[in-house]
């Protein structure tokens, strides 16, 4: 892997290949590394949190220091979209991987089904964790999802809802409640909770519910899958409003 000599990659403490973009620490494991290093993670008696993020994630963790922070604190920060592995590229980061969160949560559930890991999925409206969890079940036999619960609560109830997910006792935890809200009830509930892993997973329980379709084979290896999404959801202009900014910032080498 060849960089600029201005533009290094860093290594994190425990000696992972990351690169910083925009300040974001970048991990430039690929899938199979990553469930590595999450499989490492579980054995840990402490709680870790999962950072997925693209390319608004970048631009919201420039204009948003507290997002930023929380970055930071994460044990792991995957590259999550097309736009990442481009500005990567451009970075001179030849082969950037690509760890959705959308896949992640197919392989770790997969996981579970294999070692028997706790998983709660939080987030989405009402009906989507739970109608993504038992599509999950279906397709990976014996995958131990321990609960799910829908992300339509206020701030206000996070401590309450956390005692409730607590008492599952997980492993791992999904949230689904969209960028910086999940990452911020992970760090705020990780000491009630107590999952060894948690992690953001923004629109996956969407796909796995059946309610979202992922993109055709051809968009997702043209890398073209947030349009597939924004086709059959205009609601998410309010993502792809950020792409113009993420290419400007990355354009003008900040």
């Amino acid at each position: 892997m060849q960089m600029p000599a201005s533009t290094e990659p860093s290594v994190n403490a425990s000696d992972r290949p990351t690169f910083h973009l925009m300040g974001v620490p970048i991990s430039l494991l690929d899938m199979e590394g990553t469930l590595r290093v999450f499989q490492e993670l579980l054995t840990e008696d402490q709680p870790h949190l999962v950072v997925t993020a693209d390319a608004t994630a970048v631009v919201i963790a420039n204009e948003n220091p507290e997002f930023m922070e929380i970055i930071h604190k994460a044990h792991l920060v995957t590259s999550d979209s097309a736009g990442v592995r481009w500005a990567l590229r451009k970075r001179g980061v030849e082969k950037p991987p690509q760890v959705s969160g959308v896949d992640l949560v197919k392989n770790l559930t997969e996981l579970s089904a294999v070692k028997g890991y706790r998983i709660f999925f939080l987030g989405s409206e009402p009906g989507i964790a739970d109608r993504a969890a038992e599509r999950m079940r279906l397709m990976f036999p014996g995958c131990n999802i321990v609960g799910s619960r829908h992300g339509y609560f206020p701030e206000e109830s996070d401590e309450v809802v956390a005692q409730e997910i607590a008492e599952t006792k997980p492993d791992i935890l999904l949230v689904a409640m969209g960028m910086p809200r999940q990452e911020k009830f992970i760090l705020k509930t990780m000491h009630i909770i107590n999952a060894k892993v948690a992690m953001g997973v923004g629109g996956s329980f969407d796909v796995y519910s059946g309610k979202t379709k992922r993109a055709p084979k051809i968009f997702q290896v043209a890398h073209c899958e947030w349009l597939w999404r924004l086709a059959h959801d205009p609601k998410k202009i309010y993502k792809v409003r950020k792409l113009p900014i993420f290419v400007w910032m990355i354009l003008r080498g900040k």
